[in-house]
């Protein structure tokens, strides 16, 4: 009797034992990635940007890029996001108006121009002015853009091209893409000879050249606004949305072309 006795007090104290070993050596759960839904123009800049978060914080974040109107219509299907960052003013009023976002996040980030590109072995200049004769210089080739009723840069292309009484001759030209990266792609493989996108996608891209900016007064001030989205729940959102806004960040979107709304 005495020695079973002795038997279970000593497989107890092993079994105490592993266990506190166990529980210390156990790693901590890993801290949720704060989840961020970004217009595809910001890809550069963003990455850099949380990555020097990271560094700091040593919190993790996740980056969707896509065109703003696909991040949008993905939010309003429930996709989990902590923040949106949209390439226009239309996207987040969209979210905006389904209260999608915490609207005392809601602010104006940064602006962009949107440029003429052409291959980089190709690349001459052009003025861009009232009537300039765009499809002459297509020829039979295609007019690289993001899609015109819903991609930002697409909109804001069209509108600078109907301010311009050049619309128009080149619509049929058109070749509408999903993203301005990937209408940015097109003319970089040379699948295009122009391509309209903004200057800091042109920027990222060694393979183009920008041979002519569009006036500013031809189209509507570009603005990226970000907010932080009504579902979200994860703590580290916060520290990453201020980050983005605060002045640590603007040389990275200064680096990438883009400007800093007054």
């Amino acid at each position: 009797m005495q020695r079973r006795q002795w038997v279970k007090m000593a497989v107890a104290a092993v079994a105490a034992t592993w266990l506190g070993i166990s529980s210390v050596a156990a790693p901590a759960q890993a801290a949720e990635k704060v989840t961020v839904f970004a217009a595809a123009s910001l890809k550069n800049a963003l990455d850099d940007i949380t990555a020097a978060w990271r560094q700091e914080t040593s919190k993790d974040a996740t980056i969707s890029y896509a065109a703003s109107s696909a991040l949008a219509k993905q939010i309003e299907s429930g996709a989990p996001a902590d923040i949106f960052i949209s390439a226009d003013l239309d996207w987040m009023d969209y979210v905006e108006k389904k209260n999608l976002i915490k609207k005392d996040t809601r602010t104006n980030l940064l602006g962009n121009r949107i440029v003429l590109v052409a291959p980089k072995d190709n690349a001459e200049p052009v003025e861009i002015i009232k009537g300039f004769d765009l499809a002459k210089l297509l020829g039979d080739g295609r007019l690289a853009m993001g899609a015109v009723d819903s991609v930002p840069a697409g909109k804001y292309g069209k509108a600078a091209l109907e301010s311009l009484g050049v619309w128009s001759s080149v619509e049929s030209k058109v070749a509408g893409a999903e993203s301005v990266r990937a209408a940015l792609l097109l003319v970089s493989r040379g699948e295009a000879p122009y391509g309209i996108v903004y200057q800091t996608d042109a920027a990222a891209d060694k393979e183009v050249k920008v041979v002519g900016t569009f006036p500013e007064d031809s189209h509507k001030p570009i603005i990226y606004p970000i907010a932080v989205l009504s579902e979200s729940k994860n703590a580290d959102a916060v520290s990453l949305f201020d980050y983005i806004k605060s002045d640590k960040a603007v040389p990275f979107f200064e680096k990438q072309g883009f400007t800093m709304p007054k």
